[in-house]
């Protein structure tokens, strides 16, 4: 089903209050929390939240690109129902790994479950499989560290050279063309990717083979493949290395462009660069076609959109759970936090922690079969 424009996301509230204190996450908890403070915004107030049967602990992990959001959802549902929730946010393939092996409630990933992994799930989902909810929406931003460059525009071929370590300068004529007018340093570039398997990684590849396949002629998936370059693992550690590192650029979710670093805007053949925002990320994602069969609602994203301000390096993340088989001191807490993120007032913290809020048509198919879940 192709998502016409007209049923782009209606327009909603920024207005979030600042929640104080960083959450604090127990086991296995991790540091890439991403937005400097560890104070994540939310807008939900605590009796918004249905708790129904939801005790005891939630183990989860996976995405960091979605981590900020699982941050400011976990606040706002654990004081509502007292329900402990550590995610861990240790990359999409470890996520998965830790889904199909049964040792978490549910998962994060940036990309859908492949074949073999739905089959391997169904050793955990007794009498089911996994399947993949879209939740959370959002650019992939190219942060980058030029000294004196605070407005620096690429295009498709031009990132893949730069990641394939094929342009190294910042003062290359193929990007001073397409900055015109910026005064470039002859500083060397220090491009960085992921060192874990990541979902980022996956989208950012899979923008590269629909855009320019001539320049990037690797198959793509959750590992790094392109020779060269500087790796760190998580969004958190990426941002980091580019933040302290002058000349440095990196791919990671926009809720991690701060404290100095500034992202690039993508010339996608429309009228005018795009630059990555909730707002610009909504409008490619409501372009997406679901291909998930059944409860699986899986999507495939436009990256080659020349849409006038739609950003095309966009991912979903997607909560991963089983249809049938969850077990059953988990289902409840479960269920209920599935049910809150998915909610209007789940989903309304969204634009402002820098993510995209997932269109209508699409998060009413996630309700339901969150309801369905056994």
């Amino acid at each position: 089903m192709k998502l016409q424009r007209k049923n782009r996301l209606r327009a909603l509230s920024l207005g979030a209050v600042a929640v104080s204190g960083a959450l604090a996450l127990t086991a296995c908890g991790s540091d890439d929390n991403g937005n400097g403070s560890g104070n994540p915004s939310t807008s939900a107030k605590a009796g918004s939240v249905k708790c129904d049967d939801a005790k005891g602990q939630l183990l989860a992990d996976g995405s960091s690109a979605q981590k900020n959001a699982i941050d400011a959802w976990v606040k706002a549902f654990s004081q509502a129902c007292g329900v402990q929730i550590n995610y861990k946010g240790g990359g999409s393939g470890a996520g998965v790994t830790a889904f199909t092996q049964g040792q978490v409630a549910f998962a994060g990933s940036d990309s859908a479950l492949k074949p073999e992994e739905v089959t391997a799930s169904k050793s955990v989902c007794k009498g089911g499989q996994g399947i993949d909810l879209p939740m959370v929406g959002g650019p992939i931003a190219l942060g980058y560290n030029v000294p004196g460059v605070d407005n620096l525009v690429l295009d498709a071929p031009t990132i893949a050279k730069i990641f394939d370590s094929k342009i190294t300068k910042w003062n290359d004529p193929a990007i001073a063309a397409l900055n015109k007018g910026v005064k470039l340093p002859d500083l060397k570039i220090q491009a960085f990717h992921r060192s874990d398997e990541s979902g980022t990684t996956d989208n950012f590849t899979k923008y590269l083979i629909a855009t320019t396949p001539d320049n990037w002629k690797y198959s793509g998936g959750k590992a790094w493949q392109a020779k060269g370059g500087q790796s760190a693992p998580q969004s958190a550690g990426v941002a980091q290395q580019v933040k302290q590192t002058s000349g440095a650029i990196g791919y990671f979710e926009l809720s991690y462009v701060k404290d100095g670093l500034k992202a690039v805007s993508i010339n996608t053949g429309a009228s005018k660069p795009v630059a990555p925002s909730s707002e610009s990320a909504t409008a490619d994602i409501a372009a997406a076609q679901v291909v998930g069969t059944g409860k699986d609602l899986s999507l495939k994203l436009d990256y080659k959109t020349k849409a006038e301000g739609a950003y095309p390096i966009t991912l979903v993340t997607y909560e991963i759970v089983c249809d049938k088989g969850n077990k059953a001191d988990t289902l409840p807490a479960t269920k209920a936090f599935l049910r809150y993120i998915a909610s209007e007032d789940g989903q309304k913290i969204l634009p402002s922690i820098g993510y995209a809020p997932v269109p209508d048509e699409i998060i009413a198919k996630v309700r339901t079969t969150i309801e369905g879940l056994s």
